[in-house]
C-alpha cells in the first residue's frame, strides 16, 4: 500500500532510554539536573525573600536611635563647661572684707557661692567659694569666723584668710579643714600700695589652687546643689528685695533684671559694685534664717540644724527649709513637699539673717 511502511520503529520507554546509556552519561545527566535545580532555588531566594531583608534591617536599626549626650557643666556653679577636668579642681574658699574702706571689692563677681553674714559691729563680711573660675586679682582678704568654717565645711574647701578668731583657728586645728592662712601660706598673697592695711591684702585664685596641690589638697568632695533651667518666670512676684542685716551701710537690697534674669545688688543705697567688673548680679538670691547671737566679741550664728530659707529666683519667692546636718555636710534645701529647691546656673547669694521678719520684697 502507498505510504506504509513495511517495519514501523517501535518508540522506546523511558526506563529503556536511560538502559541504552552508558553509566558515563546518566551521571552527566544527574550532574546537570542538580546544578538546574540549585540554580532555580537561588533565583527564587534572591528576587523574592532576600531582596525584602535589606529593607526590616533598615528599619530595626533606624527605631532606636542613640541617645543625645548630657551636657557637661560645673559642679560649682551649674554652668556649662568644656573640659570635664575642671570638676576635679579643689574647691578654694576665700574670706572678702565688707567695710566701707574695702569697696570696691576684686573678683565678688566670679565667685560661685558667697555666704555673706556679720563678723563684728554689724560690719558683714563674704565667704565666697570658687572652683571654675580663677580671678588673678582678689580682695581684700580678712579673717574667718567658724561659722564660715562650717558652711565651707560643706565643700570639703580650702579656706584662704588672714588669722582668725580664737574659736575659728580652733576649730580648723580640731577639724583638719585645709588651711591657707597667709601667715602660713604668704607665697600666694600681696599688699597693693593704693589701698591701707588692714583693708590692702589680695590673691590670686590660680596661686592658691596651686598651693592648695603642693599641700596635697588636689580635690574636693562634696554634695552639687540640683539645678533647673534658666527659665524667668512670665508673671514674677519678688522684683524689689531688701535684707535688714545689721544698719544703713550693710543692708542690702536687690532689683531683678528681667532681661538678664539676675538680681542687681546694692549696699549702703548704692550699687554693690566689682572693681573690674561692675555691679554685682547674681542669679540666686537666699535669705538664709539662722539663729544669731554675740559672745561678747562677734556675731555668732548657729550654722548647724535647720531653719527657713527665702529663695529669690526668676523673679519668684520660694519659701523653703535649709537643712545642715553636721559639720562636714552641705547645706541642703527643700520646698514645702520635701523635695530638693533646684537653683539657676550662675553665682548663689546666701545672707543669713537672724529672723525672717529682716526680710522684705515686693
Amino acid at each position: 500500500m502507498i505510504g506504509h511502511h513495511p517495519n514501523p520503529k517501535k518508540r522506546r520507554s523511558l526506563k529503556e532510554w536511560f538502559k541504552s546509556r552508558t553509566k558515563k552519561q546518566i551521571i552527566i545527566m544527574c550532574t546537570v539536573a542538580a546544578m538546574l535545580l540549585l540554580g532555580g532555588g537561588y533565583a527564587v531566594y534572591h528576587f523574592f525573600i532576600k531582596g525584602d531583608a535589606p529593607v526590616a534591617k533598615k528599619q530595626q536599626q533606624t527605631a532606636t536611635p542613640a541617645p543625645a549626650p548630657e551636657p557637661l557643666t560645673a559642679k560649682l556653679t551649674g554652668l556649662p563647661i568644656t573640659d570635664p577636668s575642671i570638676n576635679q579642681r579643689p574647691v578654694t574658699a576665700v574670706m572678702i572684707e565688707n567695710s566701707p574702706d574695702a569697696r570696691p571689692q576684686a573678683g565678688l563677681s566670679q565667685a560661685g557661692v558667697v555666704f555673706e553674714a556679720v563678723a563684728e559691729g554689724g560690719i558683714t563680711r563674704f565667704l565666697t567659694l570658687f572652683q571654675d573660675t580663677t580671678p588673678d586679682y582678689l580682695g581684700p582678704v580678712r579673717s574667718v569666723r567658724p561659722y564660715y568654717v562650717q558652711w565651707l565645711m560643706g565643700f570639703d574647701a580650702a579656706v584662704a584668710h588672714v588669722g582668725g578668731s580664737a574659736d575659728a583657728l580652733a576649730l580648723i586645728k580640731r577639724a583638719g579643714v585645709k588651711d591657707l592662712d597667709q601667715f602660713a601660706n604668704p607665697g600666694p598673697y600681696h599688699r597693693i600700695s593704693s589701698r591701707y592695711a588692714p583693708h590692702n591684702m589680695y590673691t590670686d585664685v590660680a596661686k592658691l589652687r596651686a598651693r592648695q596641690i603642693e599641700k596635697g589638697y588636689t580635690s574636693s568632695n562634696y554634695t552639687a546643689w540640683p539645678r533647673k533651667g534658666d527659665e524667668k518666670n512670665p508673671t514674677p512676684n519678688a522684683t524689689s528685695i531688701d535684707f535688714n542685716i545689721s544698719g544703713a551701710l550693710y543692708n542690702s537690697h536687690y532689683d531683678y533684671d528681667a532681661a538678664s534674669n539676675t538680681y542687681k545688688r546694692s549696699e549702703g543705697g548704692k550699687p554693690h559694685m566689682d572693681e573690674r567688673a561692675g555691679q554685682l548680679a547674681p542669679k540666686v538670691v537666699i535669705g538664709l534664717v539662722v539663729p544669731q547671737g554675740s559672745n561678747g566679741i562677734y556675731t555668732t550664728y548657729q550654722a548647724l540644724g535647720s531653719g527657713e530659707a527665702y529663695i529669690f529666683q526668676d523673679g519668684v519667692l520660694t519659701k523653703a527649709t535649709w537643712h545642715k546636718g553636721n559639720e562636714t555636710g552641705q547645706i541642703t534645701f527643700a520646698g514645702s513637699n520635701g523635695a530638693p529647691i533646684k537653683f539657676n546656673p550662675g553665682q548663689t547669694w546666701i545672707t543669713a539673717l537672724g529672723s525672717s521678719t529682716r526680710i522684705t520684697f515686693k
